[in-house]
């Protein structure tokens, strides 16, 4: 037999361990301070430095945010993913297609899950963001595309809200920012906001009807076709240098 070396651990593990467990079962949620630098060292018995190690690996890590008083906060549950996603992005080990890609493997089914799963209330939500995009593209103000991609956005965090899957709705949180981004190098291509609101409109009431086939369906062909706008759109900024996708 063979038997594996023990590891030690380092006091600062330990401490970020400990704290991670206690947001893990919920003592500490998101948006709760934690305690002071001074009172962790207290509560642990450890030394400032050793606290402050696991403070900075928490961080890093995207569990807790710094705050403007100097302290810090829990961050939100995706944020660990969110800051994952946006590593991957910047060291170019990831690209638009593959989020693309990735939003066809989960969004298809999620909408699959959420004609299966979903309340009133989950509609009553998709109602609300399909009726804001209409208003937004009858106006003619400057904030018209900031109101659509808010809207739009909105409508698919409905549908992950509707699947009753946490782990669908955070991973989707986590790529918020980048679809918010691709939504905006698209909206100005002609005709692919009125477009997407049709597409929007037939998602909504494939999951309505309970028809999780036709759902994944209408949510697959909006995607391609999105996906397509993001190729061309981001294609012809770097021709001309215009879009930063």
């Amino acid at each position: 037999m063979s038997y594996q070396p023990i590891e030690r651990q380092k006091v600062y593990e330990l401490i970020a361990d400990q704290l991670l467990r206690r947001i893990g079962d919920r003592q500490l949620r998101p948006g709760d301070p934690l305690p002071t630098e001074r009172e962790l060292t207290h509560a642990f018995r450890a030394g400032r430095s050793s606290v402050r190690e696991a403070l900075r690996m928490l961080e890093s890590k995207g569990v807790i945010e710094h705050c403007d008083n100097g302290s810090f906060a829990v961050a939100g549950y995706a944020n660990p993913l969110n800051s994952s996603v946006q590593l991957l992005l910047s060291l170019d080990q990831a690209t638009m297609l593959d989020v693309y890609e990735l939003r066809r493997i989960l969004e298809c089914e999620g909408a699959g899950l959420a004609a299966e799963r979903h309340a009133e209330s989950h509609l009553a939500l998709m109602d609300e963001a399909i009726e804001e995009m209409a208003a937004a593209l009858e106006r003619d103000e400057s904030d018209r595309g900031v109101r659509y991609i808010n809207a739009d956005l909105r409508f698919h965090f409905a549908i992950a809200e509707a699947t009753r899957n946490g782990v669908m709705l955070h991973t989707m949180d986590a790529l918020r920012g980048v679809i918010r981004r691709a939504l905006t190098s698209i909206f100005l291509v002609p005709d692919s906001p009125e477009r997407s609101f049709e597409q929007h409109r037939a998602i909504r009431d494939a999951i309505a009807a309970r028809d999780s086939v036709a759902a994944r369906a209408e949510m697959r062909a909006h995607l391609v076709r999105v996906e397509s706008d993001v190729h061309n759109a981001l294609t012809a900024g770097a021709a001309t240098g215009g879009i930063n996708g």
